[in-house]
């Protein structure tokens, strides 16, 4: 896909099919990340891998709407390094959702409600904070990508000079 049409067509999701990410497919969304943009490039996060059963549903067992994340093949935790921002995991994060959507892969963000939950199930340094989770699967199906809702529109959203 062309990067535009990679971000007009992505959708998040919580519904996957069974299929397993391979890992070529899984270190190029790793690689997304990695080469995301960071404030004065500090690149302050790492990321944990979570394709086992168990630790999915612990992981989840974090957040508030997390249910589908235990039937998701793969998640990802953008896990901040001290000083870094939610805005640098976002960066990180969004380009990871990206990459697997080039691949055919849906992505949900998940927020961890719960840090003291993730922390431990995720076994932290106590300087670091688990910023998001990442759900990814191939979808179920054509209409598991979306839910119809259409997107603003930019006469709704952009304006010139104030508000």
């Amino acid at each position: 896909m062309e990067a535009d049409e990679t971000i007009l067509s992505k959708r998040d999701s919580r519904s996957y099919s069974g299929k397993a990410i391979s890992d070529e497919t899984l270190q190029g969304i790793l690689q997304a990340g990695r080469m995301s943009g960071s404030s004065k490039n500090t690149q302050p996060w790492g990321f944990i891998v979570i394709r086992d059963d168990a630790q999915k549903a612990a992981i989840a067992g974090c957040g508030n709407f997390a249910q589908h994340v235990p039937s998701a093949p793969l998640s990802i935790v953008v896990v901040l390094t001290p000083g870094g921002s939610g805005f640098d995991a976002g960066r990180a994060a969004q380009n990871m959702m990206l990459a697997a959507w080039n691949e055919g892969i849906t992505s949900c963000p998940v927020a961890l409600h719960k840090p003291e939950c993730a922390h431990e199930v995720l076994g932290l340094p106590e300087d670091h904070t688990a910023a998001m989770l990442l759900a990814f699967g191939y979808p179920e199906s054509e209409e598991s990508r979306h839910r119809g809702i259409a997107r603003n529109s930019m006469t709704d959203l952009v304006h010139q000079e104030r508000w």
